[in-house]
Order: C-alpha cells, then structure tokens, then sequence
C-alpha cells in the first residue's frame, strides 16, 4: 500500500472505532441506566427493598458481566443476525457490545447512587418527598458528578471492546490490527493501531475529566 492508502485505511479505522464505541456507549446508557437504577431502588440500602427482585436483577448482571466478551461475541452470534441482518460488521458489533456494556453500566449508576451520603436521602424523606421525587429530583443530581465520571469509564472499556470486535469483521482498528497486522505479522501496523488506541483513550479521559470537575465544581 502506498502512504495516502495507509492513512486513509487508519482514519477510516479510526473513525470507526470512534463511531462505534459513541453509539454503544449511548446504546448502553438507555439500557443500563434504567437497570441501574431497578438495582438501586431494590438494594437492600434502596428506597424499596425487594430482596428476590433485587436477587434476581442482580444475578443476570452479574451472569452478563462474567461472560468474556469474545465468547459472549461468538455466544450470541443468532441475536445478533436477528436484530442487526447480520454477523459481521460495525453495526452487528453493536449489538455484542452493547450486550456486554449495559450491566457494566448499571452497576456504576447503582454504586453511584449507592454512594450519596444517606442523610440527603432522609431530609428529603422528611419534607414529604415521594419515593419518585427522591430518586429523580435528589438521588440522581447528588450523583451525577459521580455517574458523569462513571460515563468515561464505560466510554474506555467500551472502546477497548470494539478493538476486540474485529475478530467479527467489525471494522475499526481493531480489524486493522488482525487483518493488516497479526495476520501479516507486520508489527508496525499493529504498533501504529495501538498507538492510535491509546490516544483515543487519553482523548477521552481527558475530555470527560475536565466535565467531571467542571460537574463537582458546580456541586460545590
């Protein structure tokens, strides 16, 4: 390949990956948000304590979390044809990943929640606050500094994830890196990939860093 080539295969790479980590990581939040806050509400430190629901919730999360995403990627191979058309590609790579992202987040928004302070909780139990007025308009404000900071842990994992899904053929860096480099055994390539990668991550970390302190600082 000529050097226009190679640039054009790893921005195309890179955006790539780029777009698919963004869609499953809001993809992940719609699901894993809702979840998050099922667990919360029927913790045994939440605002309605259900025991075998809360039993229940959990252990799916917790199966969910268990599986190595290559395995849950190949394991569920027949839901993926079935709601993307297809097994191969960056929009049938969302559906794996978007399966293994959502408890991940549901657990971050439930530790989150987990973690304001429990006399905000009581004061506005004492102002006659319902349970929906509480988890809404108190619970989820006081953690939302927290759950922002929890937004760019998923937003790295998830992307670390989409490299592994170019076993599926699901484009990015990732398939770069198996198809032009681990396959070829040109360790530039694969040097040049995870150069890239790492980047993107301190890109993002340094993005939502500076909205993590910008979200404290209001708090404060």
């Amino acid at each position: 390949m000529t050097a226009d080539q190679w640039w054009t295969l790893l921005s195309n790479g890179t955006w790539q990956s780029v777009s698919m980590s963004g869609v499953t990581t809001l993809l992940a939040y719609v699901l894993g948000l809702p979840l998050g806050l099922a667990l919360y509400h029927c913790s045994p430190q939440g605002l309605r304590p259900q025991k075998q629901i809360y039993g229940l919730l959990g252990t799916v999360v917790n199966i969910l979390r268990s599986v190595p995403f290559l395995i849950l990627m190949v394991y569920i191979t027949p839901f993926t044809r079935w709601i993307a058309g297809n097994g191969i590609g960056a929009r049938a790579a969302v559906v794996p990943l978007t399966v293994a992202s959502a408890p991940f987040v549901a657990r971050l928004v439930e530790t989150s929640l987990l973690q304001v302070p429990r006399g905000v909780r009581e004061a506005a139990e004492a102002m006659g606050a319902s349970k929906a007025q509480i988890l809404w308009r108190v619970l989820l404000p006081e953690a939302g500094t927290s759950i922002l900071s929890g937004a760019v842990i998923a937003a790295t994992t998830i992307l670390s994830y989409s490299a592994m899904a170019g076993f599926i053929g699901a484009g990015g860096l990732g398939a770069i890196a198996l198809n032009y480099g681990y396959n070829r055994y040109n360790t530039e390539v694969m040097t040049v990939t995870v150069i890239l990668l790492i980047l993107l991550v301190q890109l993002i970390q340094g993005i939502g860093g500076r909205l993590v302190e910008r979200s404290a600082a209001r708090r404060r």
